[in-house]
């Protein structure tokens, strides 16, 4: 049994996950914690909760969902893993950032890259890594059929899509990646997006006026 504590850091209000089993290990996902405060407001929740860090992950590398990888990384000694197809997001992360008005994040070397379809393990909980790509050229989704619920990034909003304005995003790719991927599952997973409230496929597939 797993349990998600989320957090919402950054000039981007970007949530930033904690995902967690009963023997205290977690992982962090898209850490997007930009100021001191944002730092060791994070820490202070593993550290209360005695959390063992193993895995720094991302859905993508959009600066506002890495501006806490270095901290992470130095701090519980984890490097971070993505899609391959993100590498190049995540080193020109500096072109966002003077586009934004926002300071650039440290680049840190991903440990290795997820690949899609493959079953990552926390404990005894497994999440399969689905390719959901379109908001950004490598985004992908980690879901845990058993508990019914899916961090997804930026692909799906409640009641909208993510953006596709941005280098390597594209439309047509990422609706078909929602309706490929995320639409087939079933209607009460949960869906936790990089930016607002929780959604679910049932919801999503009712009213949300992109996907009809």
């Amino acid at each position: 049994m797993t349990t998600i504590t989320s957090f919402t850091f950054n000039p981007f209000s970007e949530n930033t996950y904690i995902i967690s089993n009963e023997s205290r290990e977690c992982w962090i996902i898209d850490p997007g914690c930009y100021t001191e405060v944002e730092k060791q407001k994070l820490s202070k929740y593993i550290s209360d909760n005695q959390l063992i860090p193993v895995r720094l992950l991302n859905t993508h590398c959009h600066l506002d969902h890495i501006f806490g990888n270095s901290y992470i990384s130095d701090t519980y000694q984890l490097s971070p893993e993505w899609h391959e197809n993100e590498t190049f997001i995540a080193k020109n992360a500096k072109i966002s950032a003077m586009m934004f008005g926002v300071k650039e994040p440290e680049y840190r070397e991903p440990k290795s890259f997820i690949q899609q379809d493959t079953i990552l393990k926390l404990g005894e909980d497994e999440f399969k890594v689905l390719f959901t790509p379109g908001h950004s050229p490598g985004s992908v989704t980690f879901y845990n059929a058993k508990e019914n619920y899916a961090i997804v990034g930026d692909v799906l909003f409640r009641e909208s899509i993510g953006r596709t304005d941005l280098p390597g995003g594209n439309y047509d790719t990422l609706i078909k990646s929602i309706k490929k991927e995320l639409l087939t599952l079933p209607e009460e997973v949960i869906i936790y997006n990089g930016h607002g409230p929780a959604t679910t496929i049932g919801h999503e597939k009712k009213y949300n006026s992109f996907l009809r």
